[in-house]
C-alpha cells in the first residue's frame, strides 16, 4: 500500500445520493492522516474504508456548509471514544468558529483526547507541529468564507548507492554524512552533494466550494495531486457562477495551466446520475491523469517528478 494516497470517503455535493456519501477525504502522508471536510456520515465511511480515528493527526475544514462539516461532531466524539493518544489539530475559517464550537460540543461526551483548534483569520502558512511538510491556507470565492489547503514537502536530496560505493562509504559513515553534510574518507573530504542527487518535494492541494478566482490557480500550481470540486458540467456554467462553484471544464483547464500531474474531480451535484459529460468536459483541456472520484476509492500520490 502506498504511504501517500488519498482515501475518498464521500463525493456528493449538498445532499448525499444512493451511491455518494457527503464529502470526506483522508490524505495518508507517511505517518500523518489529514481528514478534509468531514460531511455527514464520515465516521461510517471511515469504517468501510478501514480508517481508524487513531490514524487522524489533522482535520481541515474549508467552510461551514453542512455537506463539508456536519460529520465533525461524530468524528470528534470518536477521537475521544478511541482515546487517540496524540494531539489532533483542527483547521477552519475563524469566521465560522461558532459553528465549530457547536459541532464540537453537539452532545454530551467524555473528553479524553487533545484537540487543538487552529482558526484561520488570514491566508498563509498554518501551524503544523511535528509535520515534515508545510501547510498553507488560500482564500477562495464562495457565498461563505472558504479556504483551500495546500501541502508542500520541501525539496531534498536522494543518496545514490553507486556513488557511495565508488567512494567506499558504507555503514555508520552514511548516517554521519547525511547529518554533517561532509566527512573525511581516505584522507579526502566527501560532501553530501557528491553522493546524492536532488529529490523534488511532493505537493497536494484541496480545492472545494469556489468559483474561479486567483486562489484556485495558486493552490493548483505544479501540484502532484489536486483534489478539486467539479459540481457542474460546462453546460451549467451559469449555475456554477451563481452558486459559487466550478465546472469540470474549468477545473481541468486550471489543472492544465498549472502543470498538475493527477487531477481528482469530485463534489458532484445530484442532478447528474452519470458523470460521462464531466469527463468529456475535462478532457477538452487536460490530457494528464483524470480521476472521477468514487466513494471508498484510493488514489495514490504520483511518483516524484524527475529532478
Amino acid at each position: 500500500m502506498s504511504q501517500r494516497e488519498l482515501v475518498v470517503l464521500g463525493t456528493a455535493s449538498q445532499v448525499p445520493t444512493r451511491h455518494r456519501n457527503h464529502n470526506g477525504y483522508l490524505l495518508r502522508w507517511d505517518g500523518e492522516g489529514l481528514l478534509f471536510d468531514p460531511g455527514e456520515g464520515t465516521q461510517r465511511q471511515m469504517l468501510h474504508a478501514g480508517v481508524s480515528a487513531t490514524q487522524l493527526t489533522r482535520i481541515a475544514v474549508t467552510h461551514f456548509h453542512g455537506d463539508h462539516s456536519l460529520g465533525l461532531a461524530g468524528v470528534i466524539q470518536r477521537i475521544n471514544l478511541d482515546r487517540v493518544p496524540h494531539p489532533v489539530d483542527v483547521y477552519f475559517p475563524a469566521s465560522g468558529e461558532v459553528y465549530f464550537e457547536r459541532l464540537r460540543h453537539a452532545t454530551a461526551f467524555h473528553e479524553t483526547a487533545v484537540l487543538r483548534p487552529r482558526p484561520i483569520d488570514e491566508p498563509g502558512p498554518l501551524p503544523a507541529p511535528g509535520a515534515r511538510f508545510a501547510l498553507d491556507a488560500v482564500r477562495l470565492s464562495h457565498p461563505v468564507e472558504s479556504f483551500g489547503y495546500r501541502l508542500t514537502e520541501p525539496d531534498g536530496r536522494r543518496l545514490v548507492p553507486e556513488r557511495l560505493a565508488a567512494l567506499g562509504i558504507a555503514g555508520p559513515d552514511v548516517g554521519r554524512l547525511q547529518h554533517l553534510g561532509a566527512i573525511e574518507v581516505g584522507g579526502r573530504q566527501v560532501t553530501l552533494d557528491q553522493v546524492s542527487e536532488p529529490r523534488p518535494g511532493q505537493s497536494f492541494a484541496f480545492v472545494m466550494d469556489t468559483r474561479l478566482c486567483d486562489g484556485v490557480h495558486e493552490l493548483a500550481e505544479r501540484t502532484d495531486l489536486l483534489v478539486i470540486e467539479a459540481t457542474f458540467t460546462d453546460a451549467d456554467a451559469r449555475l456554477a457562477e451563481e452558486h459559487g462553484h466550478l465546472t469540470a471544464g474549468q477545473a481541468a483547464k486550471v489543472a492544465a495551466e498549472a502543470g498538475v500531474r493527477t487531477l481528482v474531480l469530485t463534489h458532484f451535484s445530484q442532478r447528474y446520475p452519470d458523470l460521462g459529460q464531466h469527463l468529456a468536459d475535462a478532457r477538452k483541456h487536460f490530457d494528464g491523469t483524470v480521476v472521477l472520484a468514487e466513494d471508498l476509492a484510493r488514489v495514490p500520490v504520483p511518483p516524484r517528478r524527475r529532478p
